[in-house]
């Protein structure tokens, strides 16, 4: 079956792509610290996402899960308060056999202005391990992992910070068509990129029926996806923004990331207009 003979590209769409580019490409462009009035998020969120293949052939077929936590504790790092988030990606059942995958991703990003100050990575695909632990420092621009020193823009996020950031934005005003340029810290380089704002809509998951933002963010080309905007991702239309849905064609199907779980939103969930399907 096709599925399985690009199984390490489907599994690494899923459970990597989706757990990485669902954060990281919803940040502005590098800037000078400042406070941001964060009321979108609280210490104890937890989201939890299944990840799996859909088309007309196979129907949907369960690749693995991915969760989000703000964790209850607040260390200080380097005087301040931060928030510790942790990412995690797991496959399951049948695709473990082929491609396991087991990544665990954590910030600790600054109480005021939602910038990292430490970044750890454990990476394990299949036979591929890579672990990494980047340290910030946001007043002289500079960032420092196991392997490098390099320079940043002020103001730069991580992967998983990155979501957690722009959360705390007002998108009321956007419009269809609009670009915001991003940037981020991965693998001891700076990544440039852009999102844009397709709209506004109403989308039905297993969880009910939302009134939603959705954004497109642009990705590399390649022989898994066929256009720069192949991702949509949906968040709720409400002051939680929570993600809700992140949907990706392949050449056969589509890769979809669906939030099933959800708990201690810092705001009623106002964009719900249903509830659950019965079965």
């Amino acid at each position: 079956m096709w599925l399985f003979r690009n199984r390490h590209q489907v599994i690494r769409v899923l459970i990597i792509s989706f757990l990485i580019l669902h954060s990281s490409f919803f940040i502005l462009q590098g800037q000078d610290l400042q406070k941001v009035g964060n009321k979108a998020f609280i210490r104890g969120e937890k989201f939890k996402f299944r990840a799996y293949y859909d088309s007309f052939l196979t129907g949907k077929v369960t690749a693995g899960e991915a969760t989000l936590e703000v964790r209850e504790d607040a260390p200080k790092i380097n005087g301040r308060n931060t928030f510790h988030v942790i990412g995690e990606g797991k496959s399951k059942g049948a695709f473990n056999l082929f491609f396991k995958v087991d990544d665990i991703f954590e910030t600790f990003m600054d109480e005021e202005f939602l910038v990292p100050w430490y970044f750890i990575r454990k990476t394990h695909e299949g036979s591929y391990r890579k672990d990494d632990e980047v340290r910030f420092n946001q007043y002289s621009k500079t960032a420092s992992s196991k392997r490098a020193n390099k320079s940043i823009p002020s103001g730069i996020q991580d992967v998983i910070s990155a979501f957690y950031f722009t959360r705390s934005f007002d998108f009321s005003s956007s419009k269809i068509g609009e670009t915001f340029p991003v940037t981020y810290f991965l693998d001891d380089s700076v990544y440039f990129s852009v999102i844009q704002f397709a709209g506004r809509e109403d989308i039905t998951i297993g969880l009910g029926t939302f009134h939603c933002l959705r954004f497109k963010p642009m990705l590399v080309t390649g022989n898994v996806f066929s256009q720069p905007y192949a991702m949509d991702i949906w968040i709720t239309d409400d002051a939680n923004h929570v993600p809700l849905l992140a949907v990706s064609a392949v050449i056969i199907g589509s890769v979809k990331l669906e939030l099933i779980t959800f708990d201690n939103l810092a705001n009623p969930v106002t964009s719900q207009i249903a509830g659950p399907k019965k079965k």
